[in-house]
Parts: structure tokens; sequence; C-alpha cells
């Protein structure tokens, strides 16, 4: 190929978002100059969301070992971890945060397919769903548009498909108004012995791409998740997918067909650049080439150009490289099941993928040189501490003035759509499907999943607080990780590995990439201290929006998706009590830090503020003891102390029953901040006067500080002698707010 006046290689790369010194190094790996399809090629899979360029130094830096470990990060389409009696867990979390910011229906749905195909991929049947969701000015037309969307695209995409979502989160911050975060997380269950790697290998062997047939939906849909948001962003709506979860169903059940016979040698699900992708990959991993026939590709339109059938992100597909001889099994489950099953290609010697198209060789490149620890390019990028630093060290909590009436605060916290129920949402998922959901009637700090068969159980959450790791990245990431790890040590698991979804602004921002390189470090050292491997994940770049010629980034968002395992059943511990005259027993210090608290923020309007108190050593030892407690049979629920302070803790945990409580604080700090304060490290357990004693004795072989604060009782909310309502009084403003929201 040589430039011509219809073809300008530097000009065609230029558009194609391909740097200049990246174009010289594909000439080099090529020993020519490149066609457009070629280009084409590059410019995906050397994408910051497909080549992670940016990021990867400082990923590679996380802790990814582990005796559980079977599946390092990067190895697998997700992260796997043995759990025990012959079982394995496989789980991931992913971003879709620019398609969902232009079409949020299909934008969501789309990611919810993706990330469940990852699951099954391997072999595994997805068992849950959970999800993070960031949305921009709560009173906002074109937020609640975004909200009804993603959530409507998250409920009919994941109850059609048949999976519970059992776990997530809502936040809002003006941030996010042009660009939200929809970052979706699924978990799924394989016996060890039948997993399946996405790799390519043996001369000969067929390769066929199975499920849906490939339209126009999705090109150069990575290159798009890999460019700020703009005001012409509307005109990249091809760039989003169109997904169909009954389709994806039926995918579902002939992969597990054909992952219960030995006839396939490997299998990738179709994601980010489609057929590019998962050839490439695939190859590189296992260290040979392909020839693949484009024409032999089952396609919706007719006359489709082959850079268009290579790009194309359309979803419910995925490539299988069967063993030769085994095809007609493999042709027979897809048939059973009314989905396309094309072979399309050979696995080759040597390194080239060879890419035809009627007989004609339309691309030819180095498997290697595309991918991610191959050939693609790494870049270590500058950060320095952002100007707003300063301010956040400048706060001084002593001039923010104590309001004289905690209980108008306390209603106002209850009905901040940040702290209040999101039952608005959660009520359009279906959390029962599968019989699995062990926590729908009486909840926990994490969702429970249902491990048959078994005395274990699987423990899942999703957690970041973006305004910690804003005022602070290390510790703020350091508190997600600590957060989820609460959660799960909560509800009776002990913590096991993590996945990450790292949401940030331009790499090229010297300030939001040093919002970026703090955060990992924080994970980093969270991580080794609870012995939680990063099993893999999705970095998100480019989280911002370019209005009226100002840029805008979103909150840093490292959100932090965590498994553990539930031993033994009777170890599930909700956070809810259900009885008069239980003792409630702070775990931890009674603390009046109100920084970066939503009563800061939202009350009194303060946008910057350090982290909250948090100590590592600390918060291992909360976690060690609450863990003895439910071994011990000590408590009886027990829930950490997170947005929203004390208070909401204590609220929460009376709400399922409404019978209220009678608490005393003697504390020498300002009530607002005892009351509505975030310090971190610290869960409230209900325990029985019988057990008092001995909770007592175990807390101090641990040397671990608790606070007895109260007795369960009533339907009143006392603190300090004075009633701040009854649970049905506060219980309005908490289920409701959101509904309120969306009704203006």
């Amino acid at each position: 190929m040589i430039e011509t006046a219809e073809y300008k290689p530097r000009e065609a790369a230029e558009k194609l978002g391909i740097l200049p010194e990246e174009y010289d190094q594909i000439v080099d790996y090529l020993g020519r100059i490149p066609n457009f399809t070629e280009l084409s090629i590059y410019s995906v899979m050397w994408s910051e969301h497909c080549s992670y360029k940016n990021s990867i130094k400082w990923l590679k830096t996380l802790p990814k070992e582990g005796p559980a470990i079977l599946a390092e990060a990067g190895e697998e389409n997700a992260g796997l971890v043995d759990i025990g009696d012959g079982l394995a867990c496989a789980f991931k979390i992913e971003s879709h945060n620019h398609p969902s910011a232009i079409e949020p229906y299909q934008g969501a749905a789309t990611g919810v397919g993706g990330i469940n195909r990852d699951i099954f991929t391997m072999g595994a049947r997805p068992v849950a769903q959970l999800n993070s969701l960031r949305f921009g000015d709560p009173e906002s037309e074109r937020t609640k548009w975004l909200l009804r969307g993603v959530v409507k695209g998250i409920g009919d995409y994941g109850n059609a498909f048949g999976i519970p979502v059992l776990g997530g989160e809502v936040y809002f911050d003006d941030s996010y108004n042009q660009n939200p975060l929809v970052n979706a997380m699924s978990v799924g269950i394989v016996e060890v012995h039948k997993t399946i790697s996405a790799i390519s290998e043996g001369v000969g062997n067929p390769v066929f791409i199975v499920g849906s047939s490939t339209g126009k939906d999705g090109i150069h849909g990575a290159t798009f998740a890999s460019g700020d948001l703009t005001e012409d962003s509307a005109n990249d709506l091809p760039s989003v997918q169109v997904g169909d979860p009954f389709q994806e169903k039926l995918l579902l059940e002939a992969s597990l067909e054909i992952a219960d016979t030995d006839a396939i040698v490997g299998m990738q699900d179709m994601g980010a650049a489609g057929i590019t992708c998962s050839t490439s990959e695939m190859s590189a991993k296992g260290g040979c080439g392909m020839d693949v026939w484009l024409d032999k590709v089952p396609t919706r339109q007719e006359n489709m150009q082959p850079f268009e059938i290579l790009l194309s992100e359309s979803q419910e597909r995925m490539l299988v490289v069967v063993k030769k001889g085994r095809e007609q099994e493999v042709i027979d489950i897809f048939k059973k099941w009314d989905l396309n099953c094309a072979e399309i290609g050979v696995v080759t010697e040597g390194p080239n993928l060879r890419y035809y198209m009627n007989g004609e060789l339309v691309a030819e490149v180095p498997a290697d040189s595309l991918v991610l620890g191959g050939g693609a390019p790494v870049y270590e990028r500058e950060y320095t501490e952002p100007a707003y630093i300063q301010k956040v060290k400048a706060f001084d909590a002593a001039s923010v003035a104590q309001p004289t009436d905690l209980k108008a605060v306390a209603n106002f916290i209850l009905s901040n759509v940040n702290v209040a129920s999101k039952r608005w949402v959660t009520e359009q998922y279906d959390s029962m499907v599968g019989t699995i959901n062990m926590s729908t009637n009486n909840p926990s700090d994490a969702g429970i999943v249902n491990l048959k068969g078994t005395n274990k159980a699987i423990a899942v959450t999703v957690d970041c607080n973006a305004r910690y790791v804003f005022a602070d990245p290390e510790k703020g990431c350091a508190i997600a990780v600590a957060e989820a790890a609460r959660n799960i040590t909560c509800s009776g698991g002990v913590p096991s590995a993590i996945t990450n979804c790292l949401n940030f602004g331009n790499p090229y921002n010297p300030e939001a990439y040093w919002q970026f390189v703090g955060a990992i470090k924080g994970m980093s050292k969270a991580c080794l201290a609870f012995k939680t491997p990063v099993t893999g994940g999705n970095v998100s770049f480019y989280n911002q929006s370019t209005i009226d010629g100002k840029t805008v980034p979103v909150l840093p968002t490292p959100t932090i998706g965590m498994i553990g395992v539930v031993e033994d059943k009777k170890h599930i511990t909700p956070l809810a009590y259900h009885s008069e005259g239980l003792n409630l027993v702070l775990v931890g210090n009674l603390s009046d830090d109100i920084a970066s608290s939503q009563y800061l923020i939202k009350y009194h309007k303060v946008e910057y503020s350090p982290a909250p108190e948090f100590d590592l050593d600390v918060e291992m030892n909360v976690q060690a003891t609450v863990r003895s407690f439910i071994e011990e049979g000590l408590i009886t629920a027990a829930h950490d102390v997170a947005d929203g302070g004390l208070f909401t803790t204590l609220f929460e945990m009376s709400l399922s029953s409404k019978i209220g409580f009678d608490i005393t604080i003697e504390s020498a700090g300002r009530m607002d901040g005892v009351l509505f304060g975030e310090a971190q490290s610290r869960v409230v357990v209900a325990v029985n006067d019988a057990n008092l004693e001995a909770l007592i004795q175990t807390a101090k072989a641990k040397n671990q500080a608790l606070v007895v604060l109260g007795k369960t009782t009533g339907a009143n909310l006392n603190v300090n002698g004075n009633s701040f309502g009854t649970v049905s009084e506060r219980a309005d403003g908490f289920l409701n707010a959101m509904h309120r929201m969306m009704a203006k």
C-alpha cells in the first residue's frame, strides 16, 4: 500500500486517533505502509480502552498473587478464585460510561451483557450482578433522563437474561452531569476442572464465530470510549452497541453445553474491537496465527466492508477455537440453540493474522504487535498534585458552625439522595431469579450467593466513595478497599479478592493522572493488608465533558468489586436487628470528624476537606474483632458506619423491624460530627444481654475499643434523651427521597 491522492496514511491514522510515533511503530512492525483496514485494526487495539497504554505501568504494581488465585489479572476474560469444594468463582467489573452518556438504555444494557459474557466464556454460570452508578445534579432533567435509561437498560437486560442483582450503589455529583459512570459487575460459579481459557493453539484447528450476526453497531466503539465526551458526541451514536438478552441467554446455555465437552481449545467474548480483539488476543496468547475469511462471517447488513466486519462490536458473539475433527459436535450444539455457528478461520503457524475477503488478502498483521503485554505502546505520563489540594489542606472544622437543631439535620441527611434508600432503582431489578440470593428478605451489608450443595456462600459487594478519593486519592482508594472488606466481614464472610473499575479524567492531564497514581498506591497498600489480590478489571479514562470550552473531569472513582467466602452459612449476619432489648455496641471509637462527609458537603455546602480519619491497622483489627463475634455466635446484626455517619447506621438497622433505639453518647467532641461524621473503621453490632460480657472480653483480648451505646426499644429514635422522631416518621423521607426526585 502506498500513498495516493485518495489515501494518505498519516492523515488517516491521525483521524483514527493514532499518534505520529505510533504510526511510525506500525510501519516498523509491518515493514511497509499499512492500508486503511490495518490502520483501523491498530486504532482500536491501541486505543486506551483495549491497550491500557497510559495505565499499564501502574497497574502492574498492584498485588495479583494469592494462594486461591487460579487466573491472575490479564490472563483470562475474568478473574478466577478457588473457593473450595471443587468450585471456583469467576468475577469482573467493567465500565460502559461513554455509550451510556449517549444512549443510556442500550449503553447500560450492553454493559450488562458484555460483563456476563466475560464470565460464561470461562465456563462459569453467572449467578449475581452488581452495579455502581454515578450521575450528575439530581435536580437536572438530563440526570433524570440518564438515570431512567440506565436503570431500565440494566433491569430489562438482566431480568430477561435471568441473573439477580445482589448489590450496588448510586451516587450523585455535578461532576457527572454529562459523563455518567455505569460500572457493571458479574459473578459466576464453575467447577474448577471445567474452566475454559481464552487461547488459540493447535495448527489446523478451525475457528468459529458463534451467536448473533454481525452488524454495523459499535464500530470504533473502543476508540469512542478512549476519548473525551464533547457537545458533538451525540454524533457518535453508531458507536453504541445494541443488545438482545434473549439471544444472550441462548448463547449462555450453548456455551456451557460445549464446555461440558472436550471439543474446544479456547473461547473468548467479542467485546471491544470485536473480531479484531478476539482473534489477536487469543492468537498472541497461544503464540500462533490465524487465517480468517471475513466473507464467511454472518452479517446483518449487505456489502459490509472488511474494516466494518473486523471492528463491529455487535453483541452476543464469541470466537471459539475447536479441535480439528470435532466440528460437528459444536455445530450441532449451537444449531440446537438456534444460534449462528460459522467456521470463519483456521489456526496457523507463525505470528501473523491474515484476514481475507472474497479470496483477497485485505490485512496482515502480527498478532503480538496488537496486544497489551506485546507490541502495544506503553507510556509513562507526568503527574502533578492538583491546585485544589491546597484548599483541602486548609480546611478547618472549627470554622463550620454547629447547628442547634440536630433533629432537622437528621431529617436532611436521611432524605439526601446520596444517603437515602435506592429502592426506586432496586425495585426495577429482579433480585430473586435463580433462587440463590440469601439476602433478599433479611439484607446484609454485602449480597449473599447461596452455593447449593455446600455449606458455603459467597459474599459480594461494590464500593467507592469518590469524595474521599478526590480529597486524598491514596487514602480514599484504601478506604474503598477497606469498606468493601468491611461489608464482606459484617455479612459473615472473609474477604478473598477484588476486581476494579478505575474511572478517571484525561490521562494527559497531569492533575488527573496524579489522582490515578495515588489511587493505585492506596489500592495496593490496602489489598496487601487484606490479602485480597487484584484479579483484573477495567480502566476508564477520559471521563469528563467539554462544555462551553471548559473541561470538567468527574470525581476520581476507583470502584472496588470484592468477593468473600462465608465458610459456614450459619455465620451469615444481617444488618438489621429484629427485637427489643438488644444492646447496640460500636466497635471502634466515637469520633466527631466531619471531613468529606455528606453532612459537610450537602448540609454546609463545603466542597473541600480532607478524607475522613482512617488507619489501616485499626481497620484490620476492627474487622478481625467483628469476625470473632460472628464466629463465636455473639451478635445478631452488624452494620458498618459509612455514608451519613453513626445516626444513619443506627436508623438503617432499625428500619426493617420499626423498632427504635435509646442511646447515650458521652463525647467531648461536637455532637453533629459524632452523629453524622464518617470516620472509618467502625461497625455497630447488636448483642443480647446474655452475650454482652463475652463480647466485651473478646474485644479486650484483641485490644479493640468498644462503646456500648444503648438498647433497642420502642418506636422512637432517642439520642441523649432527645427524640429524633419515630422510625416510621423518618422512614418516609429515607425510603421515598428518590421517588420524589424523579417525580419532580
